[in-house]
């Protein structure tokens, strides 16, 4: 509230001028006979004129001052309230603690038809703690109350406790068969069970076998497709299914065609409640803008929070309609967890269940453009989230493991964790799936290529799109310097990170047994450092597994702000282009003894770098 005004009496206004029904619950019962006493209006007029700031000092400051600065005013209420004592006066309650009155709003707001209905109403700050708080601005601040303010509570409301039980905080539940907790009981039957509470009543569903998506697991051959081209790709497949199909809900907000669905809107429809009232612009085209009753893809326009309360509620039928629904929900990377992270957060507290793609994700892969839509940290806001497994994979075969792993998880197994996967808008050549890296893409790396033989070598991680310049980086490293390096994919070092901390945790609850190890350490068990790992998020993304790598560890990310600019001059900005990871390797190496520190200045010179560019986490 703010003190020199009506809050009430502001959203009134603003509630009636949108068309709603508005009830206040102003004033408690205590209230009634003196409103019926005043038959000239001076007590309304009174009520009326006192702003928010002075009903909270007639709280705090109790009922003398009560009655000098409020009913003072006229000596006509003064005299009004001359038989009642200070106590009296203090006790005249608002109508938002006043049982009988909000009843009756709620039963009014239930009989009312044809408009929605509000219920305004009036409480006090920090109500029942007296003295100690209430109706004063340290009650959201006030840790704990003395033993004074405790005894104050429980004679104000009757609690049935000695003051020795008052001291120790003791704990007042009636007995199973008194009055109070039959009709608690009763009540709650009557509305359909406790709180809180889940009814999973959802039949588990029969997730296809990986092999089905075949396309996406055999490659691409020459043609050149992006990872998001690869999501609609199974999407579709899941959409034709004929166990998940009719249960799959793909959600976008504004930029379907952007992600290349423009196919599903003749394949599925775009709901909408009233059909299609118009002849679309695109009406003369294959895949034109197609709504219907009967769609099945929601369209919510640019509205990311509504878009995300679609998948909640979709992610959360399971629970509350019996029915376990799958919702895609594909949208710009930037405009999720930086905006509606919130909503992600309520997400994992409801156990939704559900995929969230952060398309043109990365902050170098949507060229041009800048502050906007480059987004180099989602995956550290995912990480914040305990039910949210986060992934950023490079190719369509790793989409596809993922995707198939978190159907499994969800809706065969009944697990309550939910997806977010960043995908690409860079177009390149999808290889097919190695023999073996399931298990290592679903922990978070694998080894994706051995280098060449020889003594002083590398190993360099990378995911994403990054994870291309990595590979570009061991080839530059062995054509022009002779060093072999083994690169592994990371499509999560948050989920690494996960399971190495569990581990840790096992490890100190049973010290008599085996210590395990965690999945890094054991990826990496064979491994030559220094380690290099590079991607297009922040390096604290990386840095998620410093602690379990068995060497010198350097990270290379996209710190900063985002700029409009074609892909590899953003790289080459950030550092996280070829040559800077190539560079990066050959530090590490000269700092270990491995090579001599003096080459490091031609090898500037031999990449081409400038040692004097603005840092751009700075820039």
């Amino acid at each position: 509230m703010r003190g020199n005004g009506k809050i009430i009496q502001e959203l009134e206004a603003a509630f009636m001028g949108a068309g709603w029904n508005v009830i206040k619950v102003v004033w408690g019962s205590r209230w009634d006979p003196l409103l019926a006493r005043d038959t000239n209006g001076l007590l309304r007029k009174v009520m009326e004129e006192c702003v928010d700031g002075e009903y909270q000092n007639f709280k705090a400051k109790g009922g003398a001052y009560t009655r000098e600065n409020f009913f003072g005013k006229y000596p006509e209420l003064k005299e009004m309230v001359a038989n009642m004592s200070d106590d009296d006066i203090w006790r005249l309650n608002r109508g938002g603690h006043d049982a009988l009155k909000v009843h009756a709003a709620y039963a009014a707001a239930m009989a009312h038809k044809g408009q929605p209905t509000v219920i305004l109403a009036k409480t006090v700050k920090g109500f029942g703690l007296g003295k100690a708080a209430e109706g004063q601005m340290v009650a959201h601040q006030q840790k704990k109350l003395d033993e004074e303010a405790l005894r104050a509570v429980r004679d104000r409301f009757n609690i049935p406790l000695t003051d020795e039980q008052v001291g120790k905080l003791s704990l007042v539940k009636p007995a199973d068969d008194a009055p109070e907790m039959k009709y608690l009981h009763e009540r709650r039957q009557a509305l359909g069970g406790y709180l809180p509470a889940r009814m999973n009543k959802a039949a588990r569903l029969v997730i296809p076998e990986l092999s089905s998506f075949g396309a996406m697991l055999e490659g691409t051959g020459d043609r050149e497709i992006s990872t998001t081209m690869a999501f609609v790709r199974i999407l579709t497949q899941l959409l034709k299914d004929k166990n998940i199909g009719k249960n799959v809900v793909p959600i976008v907000p504004d930029e379907a065609r952007t992600f290349g669905m423009e196919g599903l809107f003749r394949q599925i429809g775009i709901y909408s409640s009233a059909g299609q009232l118009y002849s679309p612009v695109d009406s003369d085209q294959l895949m034109f803008y197609k709504e219907d009753k009967k769609g099945q893809m929601l369209e919510e326009g640019i509205n990311e929070a509504g878009s995300t309360c679609s998948w909640i509620a979709a992610g959360t039928a399971y629970a509350n309609h019996g029915i376990a629904m799958i919702p895609f929900y594909i949208y710009y990377s930037m405009f999720g967890f930086q905006r509606v992270g919130d909503f992600y957060w309520a997400a994992g507290d409801l156990r939704t269940r559900g995929f969230l793609l952060g398309a043109t994700a990365g902050r170098t892969t949507l060229a041009g453009e800048g502050l906007q839509h480059q987004d180099g940290h989602s995956l550290l806001h995912a990480a914040t989230v305990p039910n949210c497994v986060a992934y950023d994979p490079t190719y369509a075969y790793e989409l596809a493991v993922i995707i198939h792993d978190g159907l499994r998880r969800m809706y065969a197994n009944d697990e309550s964790v939910f997806y977010y996967i960043a995908v690409m808008n860079e177009n390149y050549v999808q290889p097919a799936l190695p023999k073996g890296v399931e298990e290592g893409i679903l922990k978070g790396m694998y080894l994706l290529q051995t280098g060449g033989a020889g003594k002083v070598r590398a190993t360099l991680l990378g995911s994403g799109t990054i994870l291309r310049e990595v590979i570009a980086a061991a080839d530059i490293l062995a054509r022009d310097f002779g060093i072999p390096s083994d690169i592994y994919s990371c499509p999560s070092f948050s989920e690494l990170r996960r399971e190495a901390i569990e581990i840790e945790r096992w490890n100190r609850l049973h010290p008599g047994e085996p210590a395990k190890t965690p999945y890094v350490k054991q990826a990496l068990s064979k491994a030559t450092g220094p380690f290099i790992a590079a991607t297009d998020y922040m390096r604290a993304w990386p840095d998620m597994i410093r602690e379990w790598v068995p060497g010198r560890f350097v990270t290379l990310g996209t710190d900063g702000f985002g700029r409009s600019d074609g892909r590899a001059a953003l790289r080459q900005h950030f550092e996280v282009d070829a040559k800077n990871i190539a560079y990066a390797a050959l530090t590490a190496l000269a700092e270990e003894g491995a090579i001599d520190k003096g080459t490091l200045k031609s090898a500037l010179a031999k990449l081409g770098l400038d040692a004097n560019k603005m840092d751009p986490q700075k820039a």
